[in-house]
């Protein structure tokens, strides 16, 4: 049998974030979002080399920094410079899990002109997160209205 180009369970594009603590990032992971863990490979000094957790239907991978290869955390680096965009089906209660468990509001759950009610913040390790559920289907020409009419 064929082995798939993309492994099974997996997407075409699997984040991946670089944490401080990263054994304490899945854990505050499994509290906020409910995530699962598939697999923890160990590294020298106690480090996790690479992790990979299952949130909803999609994988996230992460590791410890390691400064010795160029991989450092948002922490380090002194900010984020991308941001993660989870789909959930009660994004108000996923957000209170978040800030629950330590992450800070950037702003709370709100209805968007594109159909979505969403909320972003900043988990403990420096991650941006935009959180949301979608509610309705907006046409892009409905869109384009109503974000004009918001200016």
């Amino acid at each position: 049998m064929a082995v798939k180009a993309i492994p099974e369970g997996y997407h075409s594009l699997t984040p991946y974030l670089v944490c401080r603590g990263a054994a304490k990032a899945i854990e505050f992971y499994q509290k906020a979002f409910g995530a699962v863990e598939i697999m923890r490979m160990p590294g020298p000094g106690d480090r996790i080399m690479h992790a990979e957790i299952k949130i909803g239907d999609s994988i996230l991978m992460l590791s410890d920094e390691n400064p010795e290869r160029g991989y450092l955390s948002p922490l380090t680096v002194g900010g984020a410079s991308s941001s993660v965009m989870l789909y959930t089906d009660n994004v108000d209660a996923t957000f209170k899990n978040a800030i629950g468990g330590g992450a800070k509001s950037t702003s709370e759950p709100t209805d968007m002109f594109w159909g979505d009610r969403m909320g972003t913040f900043t988990d403990p390790f420096g991650h941006n997160w935009a959180v949301a559920t979608h509610k309705e289907d907006v046409s892009p020409e409905e869109m384009q209205k109503r974000m004009s009419a918001m200016a």
